[in-house]
């Protein structure tokens, strides 16, 4: 991470992803023993963005809709189907555009760094 101007900067892949509408993700720390938490950053998609698929492209937003979820689970129910048995969502947030997104992670506590595409992680979602 670096700061540009005081605001926290993205790399670049991560940025571009959370642009064009993908889901990132990170783990924190658990409530407990046997728990697992991750933070999810998810762009909300738009008409615009529907109209774009159905035309084979995708839409780059930078002042999208985001929706950050921080939730804690059963560790033992993390690789199944059943996930969300157990699972509590310890704080959520929404918010619109890129800087107070940054803003968001700051109170959080979190960088944009820390954040991975789903597949390199162990979110159950």
């Amino acid at each position: 991470m670096s700061m540009s101007g005081g605001r926290l900067r993205w790399p670049a892949d991560t940025l571009n992803a959370l642009r064009l509408g993908r889901r990132l993700v990170t783990e924190v720390p658990a409530t407990g023993p046997g728990r697992r938490a991750f933070v999810d950053i998810r762009p909300m998609t738009t008409a615009a963005d529907a109209d774009a698929w159905r035309q084979g492209w995708t839409r780059s937003e930078p002042d999208r809709i985001f929706k950050l979820e921080h939730w804690d689970y059963d560790a033992e129910q993390i690789s199944g189907f059943d996930h969300d048995i157990g699972a509590t969502l310890v704080k959520a947030t929404t918010v619109t555009g890129e800087a107070p997104l940054a803003a968001a992670l700051e109170a959080w506590n979190l960088r944009p760094e820390q954040f991975l595409h789903p597949w390199q992680t162990d979110d159950p979602k």
